[in-house]
């Protein structure tokens, strides 16, 4: 008997095996191909002969935590408390299923708002949760009306993802004006605040739950070194949660992984002393720009990209194909690999839309760009 019956193999795993096979050019997963910062390597190399090589508190390493109290106050003027409302985590994702594994039960329903991540549904299986997957609009902002229509006596969280993957959407004053005026109606739900791409907003400046007075008492917020930093295999992430909150959590947390990797720890304490979180947002907008010029006179339509290093793009113009069927042909076909949409989605809706990576080396965003131009 499986607590995952009808769950698949990963789309990130079918398509990177593929576009390894292939020798494609590899747009599918969200990881950077450049190297990361010289001084966070200066660091390192200089870190590992000291003694930082056991186990650390289970909440994680003083020095570090300290500094994320800072971040948090200097970003969003919340003042937080290093013992009583933070955890550093294997990376974002082994935040997101302690969370939903320490705070769901047999039979509590979580509202996920598609397309969505896809961690999200198996963690809430694995707790005995019920998924309820609810569509964005067409346009990827949340739909209120079909939030509150899914909410039953069962509901016991509302599950969030700002700046969004896949589709790079932003929430505005009037999404969290909408939240708030939800929550207050029903506030026995607890809300999990993804913002794992909070640096990496271009045109609107992200709003982070950390800045709702109304809504940080009933939110857990994820948040990620990997992808701020790009260090993504690091996997090293954090949450920020109420004190009632985070004490459930942490039971969970201490025998699923006890402590994070020391030296990660460490040497991300001594690298934020230095670190400019403004710099990492103008860093991908020029990607973002070189490759949106670059498929400005391609058949393929750019839909807005507002935050995150994704960018979505439209092919009903080239091929009238399912989007897995025409991600697997431009891989085989043209050596580049993306990801469908549809994957996203409960009910697979195929909007011939397709996810691409732009945190890539301008060597390969032009060469890919090259490619999907002469399509």
């Amino acid at each position: 008997m499986t607590k995952l019956k009808n769950t698949e193999t990963s789309i990130f795993s079918v398509i990177s095996k593929m576009s390894h096979q292939y020798k494609a050019i590899n747009l599918a997963q969200g990881f950077p191909d450049f190297d990361i910062a010289p001084r966070l390597i200066e660091i390192a190399k200089n870190s590992f002969s000291k003694n930082i090589h056991q186990y650390t508190p289970m909440t994680g390493l003083p020095s570090l935590l300290d500094k994320i109290v800072d971040i948090t106050y200097r970003h969003y003027k919340r003042k937080v408390s290093a013992s009583l409302n933070l955890l550093i985590t294997a990376g974002a994702t082994q935040g997101i299923y302690t969370t939903i594994n320490a705070l769901v039960k047999q039979g509590d329903e979580v509202i996920i708002l598609d397309p969505s991540y896809d961690s999200y549904q198996p963690s809430v299986l694995v707790a005995g949760g019920v998924p309820v997957r609810i569509s964005l609009n067409n346009d990827f902002s949340p739909n209120f009306n079909k939030i509150e229509s899914a909410i039953t006596l069962k509901t016991k969280m509302i599950i969030i993802n700002n700046p969004h993957n896949p589709t790079g959407k932003i929430w505005d004053e009037r999404d969290f004006n909408f939240l708030e005026l939800l929550l207050d109606k029903y506030p026995d739900i607890i809300l999990l605040s993804d913002e794992v791409y909070e640096h990496i907003s271009f045109k609107h400046n992200h709003i982070s739950v950390n800045t709702r007075p109304k809504l940080i008492d009933k939110t857990v917020i994820i948040s990620s070194f990997g992808k701020s930093l790009h260090i993504t295999g690091w996997k090293i992430g954090y949450l920020i949660a109420p004190e009632n909150i985070m004490y459930e959590i942490k039971k969970v947390h201490q025998f699923l992984v006890f402590s994070i990797s020391s030296t990660s720890q460490y040497i991300l304490s001594e690298y934020l002393k230095e670190v400019k979180f403004n710099g990492i947002a103008i860093m991908y907008e020029r990607k973002r720009l070189l490759f949106r010029e670059y498929l400005k006179g391609s058949r393929f339509k750019l839909l807005p990209s507002e935050g995150t290093y994704f960018q979505l793009i439209n092919y009903e113009e080239i091929s009238s194909k399912k989007d897995t069927e025409f991600a697997r042909d431009l891989i085989k076909k043209f050596g580049v690999a993306t990801i469908p949409i549809s994957v996203f989605y409960k009910n697979k809706t195929d909007n011939k839309t397709l996810r691409l990576c732009f945190a890539k080396t301008d060597k390969t965003l032009t060469a890919a760009a090259d490619i999907l131009s002469s399509i």
